[in-house]
């Protein structure tokens, strides 16, 4: 299983480039987590490209009208989609405008990381800790106590 985040523009805030480069590396052990760059643009525009570099995944929208999982069900769900030999997981951050209704549509799943909305940046890392502590529980290792 490949967990393939994808997200609008680079990370530009220090704090956002530490906190990637962070949890990229604490993924390493784990197995395969990428995170994928599109260019930054509209709305529309990314929308569009992050469904075209997410062909082939079940798709998570990261938008704040989702679910609001608990790190428990994400690991309930990342267990579900290793028995399902689910191979390719592609989280979706979009621009600052978020996602058109036509990738909310063709995704699998809307999660929320809160009910705030968050700075998409802020969100990318968020998603990199909670993945990574995902990881951790289901190796059974002490991180996420």
């Amino acid at each position: 299983m490949q967990f393939i985040i994808l997200a609008a523009g680079k990370p530009a805030l220090s704090y956002a480039k530490q906190g990637v480069e962070l949890y990229l590396d604490r993924l390493k052990p784990f197995g395969k987590t990428e995170l994928k760059l599109v260019k930054a643009g509209s709305s529309e525009d990314v929308s569009a490209r992050l469904l075209e570099a997410s062909q082939g995944c079940l798709r998570i929208a990261m938008d704040e009208r989702g679910e609001l999982w608990t790190t428990e069900q994400l690991v309930k769900k990342a267990k579900q989609w290793q028995m399902n030999a689910t191979k390719r997981i592609a989280f979706l951050i979009g621009a600052s405008d978020g996602h058109t209704q036509q990738l909310r549509d063709k995704c699998d799943h809307l999660l929320a990381l809160s009910k705030f909305t968050l700075q998409h940046e802020l969100a990318l890392v968020t998603l990199l800790e909670q993945l990574y502590r995902c990881h951790t529980i289901l190796a059974g290792t002490p991180y996420h106590r």
